[in-house]
């Protein structure tokens, strides 16, 4: 008898092990499958985001190549923050956009926000003019860093040390003595040795483009104006401010109308018009956020090209509110 329960209690807990392991395997099944169906959800909303950014990105160059072609047509070659490009897309729903006839409600739409903007890249002070084609640091160039400098704030040899940096990458290579990488964008300046904060604090007002470009001083802030114009100070560049708020300046020569007497303009560090343009793009879709930064070219000739030289992308997820 006792032989008999013991066969019945070694079944009865081979079963129990044989079920355990059955809704062991099965829930990790099951598991395996809902991460699955996560990751696919997500890479779909991911691909689709990069596509709606794409779009919007391909509809900014549609609006600064008709923004070319309208100045082409009126005779004039001036970009200002008067004109339709300057006009930034505040966060609106992607559904309204989507809306094809009056059947669809954009209140059923999915929860997928787009912002953006697009900004005149030469509103901001070039770091590559700093120095010319041999890597030799141009004077002028160097004086409007450092007032640019003072303004923002920064030591005394920020602006030496930055020009030495881009001087010493952008200078023949020599086999003996390997030269630093050659910085594209502002944030490559931490490869030359530039603090984090010099750089943060110069954001604002100074950029680095693929070319040494003028100043526009249609759109650039009176900081950048002091550093550009030679014996500018705040309160004239604030003058040219507002002057260009009435109408835009369509010509050096009407900027230099408001200046005092003597003071004389560069045309290659000022001007009234713009080829590089940063758009910046974001998508919000439930508690993802999609962001793109790009840097576009819009290059002279009968087609008036614009050209997309960089692309930059980040995605993290919302924070409460």
């Amino acid at each position: 008898m006792s032989s008999r329960h013991r066969q019945r209690g070694a079944a009865l807990l081979l079963a129990m092990i044989i079920m355990a392991t059955v809704v062991t395997v099965t829930a990790g099944m099951m598991w395996q499958q809902v991460r699955a169906v996560d990751v696919e959800a997500a890479e779909r909303a991911r691909a689709q985001a990069a596509w709606i950014l794409r779009g919007a990105l391909d509809w900014a160059r549609l609006i600064l190549q008709e923004d070319m072609r309208s100045n082409r047509q009126g005779g004039r070659n001036v970009d200002a923050l008067d004109e339709p490009w300057a006009t930034p897309l505040a966060e609106a729903r992607l559904s309204s956009f989507l809306a094809a006839d009056k059947d669809n409600n954009a209140d059923g739409g999915p929860e997928a926000f787009l912002s953006g903007a697009i900004v005149d890249a030469q509103s901001r002070f070039n770091l590559r003019g700093l120095v010319d084609g041999a890597g030799k640091v141009v004077p002028a160039q160097l004086a409007a860093l450092q007032r640019l400098c003072q303004v923002a704030g920064l030591p005394g040899d920020a602006a030496e040390r930055i020009a030495a940096g881009i001087g010493a990458s952008s200078a023949p290579q020599d086999d003996e003595v390997p030269a630093p990488l050659r910085p594209a964008r502002l944030a490559d300046l931490a490869w030359l040795d530039i603090d984090a904060a010099t750089i943060e604090r110069l954001a604002p007002w100074a950029d680095l483009l693929p070319v040494a470009t003028p100043v526009n001083v249609n759109t650039a802030p009176r900081e950048v104006l002091v550093a550009a114009i030679d014996g500018l100070d705040l309160g004239t560049a604030e003058r040219l401010v507002q002057q260009r708020q009435r109408k835009p300046f369509t010509t050096i020569d009407e900027v230099k109308a408001q200046l005092a007497e003597g003071m004389k303009l560069d045309a290659a560090r000022v001007s009234v018009a713009s080829r590089f343009f940063e758009v910046s793009g974001r998508l919000r879709l439930e508690e993802r956020v999609l962001e793109e930064r790009s840097l576009l070219e819009r290059r002279p000739g009968s087609r008036g090209d614009v050209v997309v030289l960089r692309r930059e992308r980040r995605s993290f997820l919302a924070g409460p509110g």
